[in-house]
Order: structure tokens, then C-alpha cells, then sequence
């Protein structure tokens, strides 16, 4: 006769150390069908166990002490262009239409997208710039609100990645590993340190809707997946119509009454089933279920716009009530941060401007600049800023050459991993700074190079956590979100 699954399961590795209450994070999650064992009192921002200055994810204390309790990240999916936002090249100017010297390209890897072509002509910006702030930040007129509060903004000019194609730059930055599979920063930090609120998710997602015409790459939910973690930590991606989660609503015929019930029958099932088989993953199960119940009733509540002041509304722009807006999303994100939901990040695609770019990023940017700075001002005035991590950004830049026809108002730009722009704000971050250097072609990093793994290490950093010591054993090996990488960026920080 051929041995159950069950009887299978018990002579593996998993099951003995699961048994043995050690390995596979088992002690942590079975903290979910206690919650109140790890959990902070529910809903305010910042509590730990019992109240103290605790994580109440698998960690039992921070390695230090946070200067950030949450992170929203507004995530600029498909590649904005540095040279048309953020990093001013005046001398381009005179190299219009001008092959980029191969002493600045030196060999460099380049796209299938532009590798077939004869020149590879210099394509300064069609937009103007201006200084802004107490130290002059050279922001562009694209951006005018964004401007208004470059001094609350940390703007780093010298991000670089190894990845040079969509998916594996945006997994890469995601998960600090270009090959998909690993769990994704949402997902660490959920594993880390929990959540303060017990009724939402740690990790949310919103993708915001797509601009007419735009052309986008695919977001595949594994970018806030779990991977080897246990499931319970993926993010929670909410949606712009119907119910923001699928099946939050009771169909009609079942009560919340009935639904408990049938909620507390299951979960005894699974928990037999657990102590029989010791697989994790039953307990994550229970857990899921558990948080869908209490979403039932804080979701709606969380995205019930209905009781902010007309100030506020007006303040992100005039699409902040239509759902699936960026700026709707950014409200969203603020009222999560209210809510103690730990990290959570705002898609906006659209900036894959391979041609045509002065056209299409101008439609982009109307539906970034008021919102984003938004979020900044709001937050400030909320007295959140100093412990909220905010971070704008994406996967990599643009390349100086025009990728197809060149003319004096119109131009593509290539993917550019050598060097783009990403800016933060509050939650440890000193405010005001531009940090690192790029040459006159926006092309390579003359000084301070700050690499993915870098811009990884010093968000966990902000939020208490030592990168290195943030670790899950998996197939033998103590894996973490920078893999072997990263320093923190210490300039950058108060």
C-alpha cells in the first residue's frame, strides 16, 4: 500500500522541524490564531507588543531605533525619463543631433530596441528647467507643484541597476533579484514587523488606471508576491471598480453571522489538518481567511472618501474622486498610512517613451504633479511626514539618444540602467539634498553612486531593520532582500 499523503509529509524535513516548533517561521504564524499575542492595539500607527516600540512581525525587536513607521511608494512603472524631469543637462544643447561620443558610451550594453541603428544622435531635453528651493534644485516645468516642495525632497540623481529590459529591472528592484521568485519588500517587511493595524493587510497595492494611448508594460502580481515567504505576507492589490477586493462582499443569502460560523467550522478543520501534517501554509490559510473577515468592514471604510474636507479634495487635483485615479490612489495611500498599513505602493505606468516622448510624458505628468505633491503636503500638515517614508521612482531611466527619428520637438528615449533619478521624502530622510553626480550626457555616474540594493538596504534601514540580519532560510540558505549586496546611504539620512 502506498503511504498517505499525510504519512509522506511526516517523514519530511519540513514536518520534524515544523513539530519541533523551529525553522519555517512556524511559532510566528501560529501567533495568527492568537492575535493578540504579537499584535499592537488595532489601528494606531507605531505600537508593537503590548503597546511598546516593538515589530510585531517575526522579529521581536527592531535592530535600531526607526525613523519611519510606514513607506508609500509611488512607483513610476516602465521607466521616467531623468533628462526630462529631474537631472538638467545644459550642454546638450549643443550636441542636438550629435552622435554620443563612444568615450561617454564606452561599450556599454544597449536594447535590442536601438542596438540596429547607425547613429546614436544626442537628444537634449525640449523642456525647460529652473532652480527651486533654499539650494536651487534644478526641476523641470513639467513639474511645477513638485517644485514647490523640492526643499521636503531628497532627490538622488545616481540610481543604477544591472537590468536593462522591463521585467527583470522592475522584479529586480521589487525583489533584489532579476530572476522571478523572490519575495518582494512589502512582503519582507510584513514578515519583519507586521502590521499595527490587525483589521488591513500590511502590504497594499493600487495600480492606477491607465492614461488613453499610453503605452505600458504588464504588471504581474508576483512583483508584491510573497515567493518562498509564507503566503499571508504578499500584498493585497486593490481594485479601482466593484469591490475593491474580490468577494469582500456577502452574496445575498449569507449574513455576517453565518459567514463567522462558517469561518470558525473551517478553521477547526484546517487546524486538525495541521496537527497532523505541521505544513505552515494551513496556518497562513487561517490567517487569510481571518483578515478577509475583518476587511469586510475596514475596506469600505478605507475607501469611503466621502468625510474629507473639501480642502484636502481640492488639494490633490481634480480626479482625486474618481477611483483608480493616481490621485485617488494617493489619498488612498494617506488614509492607509493613517490606518497603520505598513507599506504600500502606487503604480503608475505610461513612461515607456520609446517615441514620441514630449507628447506623451506631458499627459503623465498631469496626473503625477499635483497628486505627488499632494501626498507630501498632506502628510506634513497631518504631522506624519516625519514618520513616513515616501519614494518616487522606477526600474531605470532613459538613454541621452533618440531611439528612431530625431527632430527639435520630438524624440524617443531608450531604457537606461546606467543612471536615473529617484527622490524621497520624510521618515529619516534629510530634506532639501540632491546627492550624486551624473556626466553632461546624463549617461554614467561621475560620484555617489547609489545602486538598487543601496536604495533597498536604506528604506529598511529607515524603518529599524538591518538589511543583513533580515533573513529567511530557504533550501539551505539564509536568503534577505538585498541578497549579498547593499550599503546604506548614510549622506542621505538625518
Amino acid at each position: 500500500m502506498f503511504p498517505t499523503p499525510e504519512q509522506q509529509l511526516a517523514e519530511t524535513r519540513r514536518y520534524f522541524f515544523g513539530r519541533a516548533a523551529a525553522g519555517l517561521g512556524t511559532a510566528a504564524l501560529a501567533s495568527c490564531l492568537s492575535p493578540n499575542l504579537f499584535a499592537a492595539e488595532a489601528g494606531k500607527p507605531g505600537g508593537g507588543i503590548q503597546g511598546t516600540n516593538q515589530p510585531i512581525g517575526e522579529m521581536k525587536e527592531f535592530h535600531h531605533k526607526p525613523k519611519a513607521k510606514r513607506v508609500i511608494w509611488l512607483f513610476m512603472a516602465d521607466g521616467p525619463s531623468q533628462l526630462d524631469l529631474w537631472d538638467y543637462k545644459p550642454k546638450l544643447v549643443d550636441y542636438f543631433d550629435k552622435d554620443l561620443p563612444e568615450s561617454i558610451r564606452n561599450g556599454q550594453r544597449i536594447t535590442t530596441m536601438t542596438s540596429g541603428q547607425t547613429r546614436f544622435p544626442c537628444a537634449p531635453s525640449v523642456f525647460k528647467f529652473a532652480q527651486h528651493g533654499k539650494h536651487g534644485a534644478w526641476v523641470s516645468e513639467l513639474l511645477p507643484e513638485l517644485a514647490k516642495i523640492v526643499d521636503d525632497l531628497t532627490i538622488v540623481k545616481t540610481m543604477n541597476t544591472e537590468a536593462i529590459n522591463h521585467d527583470p529591472a522592475i522584479t529586480y528592484i521589487q525583489t533584489g533579484s532579476q530572476i522571478p521568485g523572490r519575495p518582494s519588500m512589502g512582503a519582507w517587511l510584513s514578515y519583519g514587523i507586521g502590521s499595527p493595524n490587525q483589521d488591513l493587510p500590511a502590504y497594499v497595492v493600487l495600480t492606477s488606471r491607465i492614461a488613453n494611448g499610453s503605452q505600458t508594460q504588464a504588471l504581474f502580481s508576483r512583483l508584491w508576491g510573497s515567493g518562498f515567504l509564507p503566503t499571508r505576507h504578499q500584498g493585497v492589490s486593490l481594485r479601482s471598480s466593484g469591490d475593491p477586493v474580490l468577494y469582500l462582499s456577502n452574496p445575498p443569502g449569507v449574513t455576517p453571522e453565518s459567514r463567522r460560523r462558517m469561518l470558525d467550522g473551517v478553521a477547526q478543520l484546517n487546524q486538525k489538518k495541521f496537527d497532523v501534517v505541521g505544513d505552515p501554509e494551513i496556518l497562513s490559510r487561517i490567517a487569510q481567511y481571518e483578515m478577509a473577515f475583518r476587511m469586510q468592514t475596514s475596506v469600505p471604510d478605507l475607501v469611503d472618501i466621502s468625510k474629507e474636507d473639501k480642502a484636502t479634495l481640492d488639494m490633490y487635483g481634480p480626479e482625486v474622486k474618481e477611483p483608480g485615479t493616481f490621485a485617488y490612489n494617493c489619498l488612498l495611500a494617506r488614509r492607509m498610512a493613517e490606518r497603520g498599513v505598513r507599506f504600500s505602493q502606487v503604480f503608475l505606468r505610461g513612461w515607456d517613451h520609446h517615441g514620441g516622448l514630449p507628447g506623451s510624458i506631458k499627459q503623465l505628468v498631469k496626473a503625477l504633479d499635483q497628486p505627488a505633491a499632494a501626498l507630501i503636503k498632506d502628510l506634513k500638515q497631518r504631522g506624519m511626514l516625519d514618520d513616513t517614508l515616501v519614494v518616487w521612482g522606477g526600474e531605470f531611466g532613459r538613454t541621452v539618444y533618440s531611439q528612431g527619428t530625431l527632430t527639435k520637438d520630438n524624440y524617443g528615449r531608450d531604457h537606461h540602467p546606467r543612471n536615473f533619478t529617484m527622490w524621497m521624502a520624510g521618515g529619516g530622510m534629510k530634506p532639501g539634498i540632491v546627492h550624486g553626480e551624473t556626466d553632461d550626457f546624463s549617461y554614467n555616474v561621475t560620484e555617489k553612486p547609489v545602486h538598487i540594493h543601496d536604495l533597498n538596504a536604506t528604506i529598511l534601514h529607515c524603518l529599524g531593520i538591518d538589511h543583513t540580519k533580515l533573513t529567511y532560510r530557504f533550501q539551505g540558505r539564509d536568503f534577505r532582500l538585498t541578497d549579498v549586496h547593499g550599503n546604506v546611504v548614510k549622506d542621505i539620512l538625518t
